[in-house]
């Protein structure tokens, strides 16, 4: 229960008894009671050095100023962060503003401070903030953004792998799918239902891992080549380089400090249940600081281009140098053999040169997915 409706005397001492028979972590209970683990700490240290009289020195300040915010409006600023623990002074603002038009709200730096006064908001919380320019693409479904989560463990010790999908334009949140692995047939699965949804972007980028790339270095599997069949360009970011892919990685730590950190889950069912509450709240509540403060859903749309009923046949011009990838995903061409990959194995692919003299370009429809070069053996 926040501190604000109860004497603050009272919740230090429940605060107190729950540290000392161990109820939850240290920093659970501070989250649970609503402080800093500074002042958690400093409640601990006073009371083991004066008893009682420690904890309640601390509360001889005064109770009214004549230029403090209204009670009111400042308990409507206490409410809703109690209500969205993790959002600033701006994305308050901005929420308070839209849901109660008639309050006349103080400044954002007076907003920190009340948070602040009333244990809600950490020092290093108000000074991390870091305006940060970013490329995005001109229109929705241009260009999404897939990757999974890092897994978290439920209450089983099984593991869950959130896959989360992010559109690049609006930073939309189109998909959280709490999965048991990363393999490639139940992403698959998913991602139909999600195009049936939504339609198909027209470019998604992932990174190199499961299940859209592998160990050895491969490019494409069998997820990508479905992919590159349905007509969607499939870009992979650098390796080692997550930032490629650097909307979804924010969107994955906001995730992370707003759902996972905050629950503990004994199933998939309850970890969808939490996802599935907190996806509207992101998309169409919650304020975004690189869109002007306001919401996802304010510039996403749904996309034109329908999931087929029949994956569209890959074909090739009369004057295309065709060959059929082999089982082990090599082909042949001019007395040479080379790896092609075998997610592409059984289908054909077609060979055309390259402005540079001595390389062909390897295409599977209106993809390029190799270059290969005589100047080498391959």
């Amino acid at each position: 229960m926040p501190w604000i409706t109860e004497s603050a005397m009272s919740q230090k001492l429940k605060f107190l008894e729950d540290v000392e028979n161990k109820t939850d972590t240290f920093s659970g209970l501070c989250r649970k009671y609503n402080i800093s683990r500074t002042l958690g700490y400093r409640y601990l240290a006073r009371f083991k050095q004066k008893g009682y009289e420690g904890l309640a020195a601390e509360d001889r300040t005064p109770h009214y100023c004549p230029h403090q915010t209204p009670k009111h409006i400042e308990k409507v600023i206490i409410d809703t962060r109690l209500q969205y623990p993790e959002w600033g002074a701006r994305k308050l603002h901005r929420i308070i503003t839209l849901d109660h038009p008639r309050i006349h709200l103080p400044a954002l730096s007076t907003i920190t401070t009340i948070l602040k006064r009333n244990h809600l908001i950490d020092k290093e919380e108000s000074m991390k903030r870091q305006a940060l320019g970013r490329f995005e693409k001109e229109a929705p479904n241009e260009l999404w953004q897939m990757d999974f989560k890092g897994y978290f463990s439920l209450t089983t010790k099984a593991r869950c792998y959130p896959l989360t999908i992010l559109d690049d334009h609006s930073r939309y949140s189109i998909a959280i799918k709490a999965l048991g692995n990363e393999q490639g047939k139940p992403v698959m699965r998913y991602l139909e239902l999600i195009f049936r949804e939504f339609g198909l972007p027209l470019q998604i980028n992932v990174d190199n891992g499961n299940p859209w790339g592998n160990s050895q270095g491969a490019r494409h599997t069998y997820v990508t080549v479905w992919l590159l069949r349905l007509g969607i360009e499939v870009t992979h970011s650098r390796v080692r380089h997550p930032q490629t892919n650097g909307k979804l990685e924010r969107f994955h730590r906001t995730l992370k400090r707003e759902v996972i950190k905050k629950n503990t889950f004994d199933d998939f069912e309850q970890a969808q249940k939490a996802f599935d509450e907190w996806q509207p709240i992101y998309n169409s509540r919650r304020p975004h600081e690189a869109l002007d403060m306001k919401v996802p859903a304010q510039y996403y749309q749904r996309s034109s281009i329908t999931f087929p009923d029949k994956l569209p046949v890959i074909e090739y011009d009369a004057k295309d140098t065709v060959r059929q990838v082999r089982g082990n995903g090599h082909i042949g061409f001019q007395g040479r053999d080379f790896a092609i990959g075998e997610a592409f194995s059984g289908f054909k692919v077609a060979l055309k040169p390259s402005d540079q003299d001595g390389y062909f370009l390897v295409y599977f429809g209106k993809n390029i997915i190799k270059r290969i070069s005589f100047s080498r053996r391959g």
